[in-house]
């Protein structure tokens, strides 16, 4: 426990500011999330990271645990949507990695998230601490970590039991794709040729369920919601591109042949500015794993998406559109 007693001079000021000027290593953020969560004490009492200090007041800090050894905390551009003590929401940039692999030991959302909170669930892999699930790379938008060990095991039950509301909004390709509908895999597994890839008719492989309803119908592209029952790697992407759907940006499953007309090469070319594809989780709901409350979260479009959304608005609204 760290202790400091407030002199005069620093009297009236912040809780927060307070801290800030004596714990420099610690970043104000991560200060006031701990000031939240209860680990910071005036008089014994918790507070809030606003409450002004008087002369005399004792207060006490709970030093965060230490990271899992061999993963530093680091600064990452991240939006922290929902923090308490015991989940973080987290919405995710586009090209951030969540946790360390092969070739991204650093500059991780894990590292970012430490950096910011401080401790993160030690269940599983040391390289992974709080991570519950993932979403790829490439794709932008919300996901949960679990905080505590509890939380971690009671968040995994909901994964596992497909109690978790996942809602991802992308770009696909229209080429009469139904209204809704869904897609259902019992063999999704790694590709055979390529294990890098991954599809829904393995040698083996788990059973996989997508269900989709277009939003917008953009020709010759679609705004399409997906909902997902299971949580496969790279589900949406592998189930849309089986289907004749692939989603728009998608280097690894797109099928470049299917953009035949010169039109939809000049519009999704580079005005939509894509260097990824086009999906994002857009709706993340979940039992908190403390109280039994039901928290649900939305991301909106990030801008790159939002762009090219609008950029197929206004060819489509043109006299010459597609």
């Amino acid at each position: 426990m760290i202790e400091f007693t407030v002199e005069p001079p620093a009297a009236g000021g912040r809780l927060d500011r307070f801290l800030a000027e004596r714990l420099t290593d610690t970043s104000r953020s991560r200060l006031a999330r701990a000031i939240r969560d209860g680990r910071v004490t005036v008089n014994g009492a918790s507070v809030k990271p606003s409450t002004p200090l008087e002369p005399g007041d004792r207060i006490a800090v709970e030093p965060p645990s230490a990271p899992p050894q061999g993963l530093a905390p680091e600064p990452v551009p991240l939006k922290l949507v929902y923090v308490d003590a015991h989940v973080v929401v987290v919405d995710k940039p586009a090209g951030v990695v969540v946790h360390p692999g092969a070739g991204n030991s650093t500059g991780t959302l894990v590292h970012g998230v430490l950096h910011e909170v401080g401790e993160l669930s030690p269940v599983g892999a040391p390289d992974r601490p709080g991570v519950v699930h993932r979403i790829d790379a490439g794709t932008s938008g919300l996901l949960v970590l679990a905080r505590t060990e509890p939380a971690h095991h009671h968040l995994a039950a909901q994964f596992a039991a497909h109690a978790v509301d996942r809602r991802y909004h992308a770009l696909a390709w229209d080429h009469g794709l139904p209204d809704e509908g869904t897609w259902r895999s019992s063999h999704y597994g790694r590709a055979g040729n390529d294990r890098r890839k991954f599809t829904g008719a393995s040698a083996g492989g788990k059973r996989a369920v997508t269900h989709w309803q277009v939003l917008e119908r953009l020709p010759p592209c679609a705004r399409v919601e997906f909902s997902l029952e299971t949580g496969r790697t790279h589900q949406i992407r592998v189930h849309a591109s089986e289907a004749g759907h692939p989603l728009v940006g998608d280097v690894t499953y797109g099928r470049r042949r299917r953009i035949d007309r010169p039109q939809a090469l000049r519009v999704l070319g580079p005005e939509l500015g894509l260097t990824r594809q086009a999906l994002h989780a857009a709706v993340l709901g979940f039992e908190h794993p403390a109280t039994g409350a039901r928290l649900r979260f939305e991301s909106p479009w990030p801008d790159d998406l939002s762009a090219a959304l609008d950029a197929l608005r206004a060819a489509w609204a043109s006299p010459a559109g597609v």
